[in-house]
């Protein structure tokens, strides 16, 4: 297992180096530049000649590239052309909201969304498997804009149930070691800001929980259904064992292989940023300070941001090669 999560580890850094690549040359195409960010549209061609001149951006490409790597490997992702702080402090500000919301939204399509796949497949033809795949349907097709906008006018803005934006209620003095607002709640006994905290998260929670839980339904769903009709699960239950043994052992544990792979998958992409999420529920996250970074042509953040993106979901895909072998003992890490 050691030597496996080595081997991956390394064929992390070719990867990473590809991206890189592409990230400078793709940023580099993009209108305007820097010293429009810096400037504006009103900049003189002298003053942007020199902020050019400054940046090191006359300069060869393959010296730039060189340049960008080497700080990289220094973990200096530079400073925010917008905001004038360092790009690593703007993330470790804003990533734990971005996590918060991942797993709030996971947690929700994981805990209804295996169930009800399981459910489906065991009640193939009945109602709730119509309504199951339907309802999935549904989730994929309905964009996630507008289920936000329709949760956040009928249950905040109408009914008053949940707060409309933010992390936090404002008038909460809330101490924050972590950024974390639900943990930093716990860790300092301030229960009431931790359950604000998480009043907060329902809303946009369920809302970008939505893709993710009908795609694990119909994913569990098929696996399932797949398990069902395998030799092994008929020699169980002709040799008289308990459905709960054959539910629990043979068919749940061998269906979850390409469950957790969409897990992974999923849990990488909402780690990403969810924009449009964030964006409804002034949520302060990653995704919406990396759309604000694209509209400013904040070159530092958005190298920073993606390369950081890029680890964090290589890693969250070995998390899921590990857990093959936890899940399933026919698959073993060699």
């Amino acid at each position: 297992m050691f030597r496996f999560i080595i081997r991956r580890l390394l064929q992390l850094v070719p990867t990473l180096f590809g991206l890189s690549i592409l990230l400078f040359i793709w940023l580099h195409r993009l209108p305007g530049g820097p010293e429009t960010a810096l400037l504006g549209e009103r900049g003189t061609p002298e003053t942007r000649a020199q902020i050019r001149e400054n940046l090191g951006l006359n300069e060869p490409l393959p010296i730039q590239y060189g340049r960008f790597v080497k700080r990289l490997v220094q973990l200096d992702l530079g400073t925010s052309i917008s905001t004038k702080r360092e790009v690593t402090t703007e993330f470790l500000q804003r990533f734990p909201g971005t996590v918060e919301l991942t797993m709030t939204a996971m947690l929700i399509a994981i805990g209804v969304g295996i169930p009800l796949g399981y459910l489906a497949a065991r009640r193939r033809g009945s109602f709730l498997d119509h309504a199951s795949v339907g309802g999935s349907l549904l989730g994929t097709c309905v964009p996630i804009f507008f289920l936000a906008y329709v949760l956040k006018a009928i249950f905040a803005e109408n009914l008053g149930w949940f707060p409309t934006i933010g992390r936090q209620d404002a008038s909460i003095d809330a101490t924050h070691i972590t950024n974390f607002f639900v943990l930093d709640g716990l860790l300092t006994r301030e229960w009431d800001a931790a359950a604000d905290a998480i009043w907060h998260l329902i809303l946009p929670g369920v809302a970008l929980a939505s893709i993710p839980l009908a795609i694990i339904v119909r994913i569990t769903r098929a696996s399932v259904l797949e398990v069902l009709g395998e030799d092994f699960v008929r020699t169980a239950e002709a040799k008289g064992l308990t459905e709960r043994t054959v539910r629990r052992r043979h068919v749940l544990r061998n269906a979850m292989l390409p469950v957790a792979t969409s897990i992974g998958l999923l849990t990488g992409l909402l780690l990403s940023g969810a924009v449009l999420t964030e964006t409804v529920f002034a949520f302060s996250g990653i995704g919406a300070f990396i759309k604000d970074a694209i509209s400013n042509l904040d070159y530092p953040v958005l190298m920073g941001f993606i390369m950081i993106i890029a680890v964090i979901f290589a890693l969250v895909n070995l998390l899921v090669d590990i857990s093959y072998s936890l899940i399933d003992p026919r698959v073993r890490v060699r």
